[in-house]
């Protein structure tokens, strides 16, 4: 049993190694210069990995948003049950800690981002 799972796993890992070559074959002789005619995106990989953390923020700080409305539904439902009220609290702390989170992060990304750049981003 130990072996099978062996050599499921080194096939795995062998496929997920190869993929790429294989993704590679499909631009033939002329190599990166179809990526514009196939509609990929042309950026480089710090505009890529700031859209990304941009996004991930985002996605954080709208699940905090979500995370303290339905703490306030708790508070409101808690019908003056000390258990239920304490939950409700520590559930719009642990939500207004996530935004603070959030925001922090995305002021820290423009920041970097501006002392990186050698000049002022203000960009949203």
């Amino acid at each position: 049993m130990k072996n099978k799972i062996k050599k499921i796993a080194y096939g795995a890992v062998s496929a997920g190694l190869l993929a790429p070559a294989l993704a590679w074959a499909q631009w033939g002789s002329e190599g990166l210069s179809n990526a514009s005619a196939a509609d990929l995106p042309s950026g480089t990989i710090w505009e890529i990995v700031g859209n990304l953390m941009k996004w991930l923020l985002g996605l954080v700080g709208f699940v905090g948003i979500i995370g303290f409305a339905i703490a306030g539904v708790l508070y409101l439902t808690a019908a003056g049950d000390e258990d239920k009220i304490g939950k409700a609290k520590n559930a719009m702390l642990y939500s207004i800690i996530g935004v603070i989170v959030a925001l922090v992060g995305f002021v820290a990304i423009q920041a970097i981002q501006a002392w990186l750049s050698g000049g002022t981003n203000t960009q949203f």
